[in-house]
């Protein structure tokens, strides 16, 4: 069982900009050397690097969602053993904290690192844990590394996503008000006349389920998670009963979805009625492995993947991780 930890710390998180200096000095001077803050993706990977070499098998991730994905990228692509990577410990400080939602320790700064002190001293760091295995995003054929994160997505996700990040929202706004505007403006376009066929036409995406058949045609909305749960109630998927969690959770919708207001309203508050598990054009389920044929953008924790040369997006259920809570 580990009796220390290390911090990676992002300085750039949007909560962390207004850090406590206090907790930034009590976090150094207790850590050490096992305090980071790495400016770029390089300095992560070396950081990784170093903990692998000194054994550290309890990390504490101080950031957003992106900084998460990051890091588990990272530690995916290091030197740890992809069975044995180290425990770790959500403390959420940025624009978009999903993950934390989940899996979060539940405590930030100065109270979240006592609690973790006082965990280690008495051999009681791992006290209690939620086990998730993240989204390994690869490309086939194409020597690039993999991505890993939490939820990702296309179709109108994308088109979402894209809206969110245009300048008059993304410059103006804080994040809990641009995601609000960004759905306001969503769904005034999907239901504006003149704008609604192009969203309800979908992209069109082949989709394979792990290792069968692709199946390609226009498609609304396709999600995934590696999470249990989401913020607000929300959880857009289902599977049967009987049937078991294979590590990805889906939801497929079918171009020109019928009954689309009524399925939205149902889904944000976690529910999937009958009619729309009888509907073909809605399937969700679990999946261990995903492959993706399309032109358009993959969305993972926010970041924007372009699927390259070949069109081609390949998703696994990734490695069982450790999540501590408080």
């Amino acid at each position: 069982m580990p009796d220390r930890f290390a911090l990676i710390h992002n300085s750039r998180s949007r909560r962390n900009l207004k850090a406590d200096s206090r907790y930034l000095e009590c976090a150094r001077s207790t850590l050490g050397p096992l305090f980071f803050s790495p400016e770029t993706q390089t300095d992560l990977h070396d950081v990784i690097e170093d903990m692998a070499r000194q054994d550290v098998r309890c990390l504490v991730v101080d950031g957003g969602d992106g900084t998460v994905g990051n890091v588990l990228s990272a530690l995916y692509a290091s030197s740890y053993p992809k069975d044995k990577l180290p425990m770790i410990a959500v403390l959420p400080s940025g624009n978009t904290n999903l993950i934390a939602a989940d899996v979060g320790f539940g405590l930030r700064g100065e109270e979240a690192l006592q609690r973790l002190q006082d965990r280690a001293r008495s051999g009681r760091l791992v006290s209690d844990i939620k086990q998730r295995q993240p989204l390994v995003v690869s490309w086939p054929g194409l020597d690039r590394a993999p991505v890993l994160g939490f939820f990702g997505g296309l179709g109108a996700f994308t088109r979402g996503i894209e809206i969110a990040h245009s300048p008059a929202i993304l410059k103006n706004y804080a994040h809990d008000t641009a995601v609000l505007i960004t759905l306001a403006e969503t769904l005034r376009q999907i239901i504006t006349p003149r704008l609604r066929q192009s969203w309800l036409d979908g992209t069109p995406v082949g989709l394979g389920l792990n290792g069968g058949t692709l199946e390609a045609y226009n498609r609304f909305l396709f999600l995934c998670t590696g999470l249990h749960c989401l913020p607000h109630g929300i959880w857009p998927f289902w599977r049967e009963d009987g049937l078991a969690d294979e590590g990805i959770s889906y939801l497929d919708v079918a171009a020109n979805p019928k009954k689309l207001m009524r399925a939205v309203w149902s889904l944000l508050r976690g529910r999937s009625p009958a009619w729309l598990r009888a509907d073909p054009t809605y399937a969700s389920g679990s999946a261990r492995r995903v492959l993706l044929n399309t032109e358009q953008s993959f969305v993972l924790d926010g970041e924007v993947l372009e699927t390259g040369p070949a069109q081609s997006l390949e998703i696994s259920a990734g490695p069982i991780l450790s999540f501590l809570q408080a």
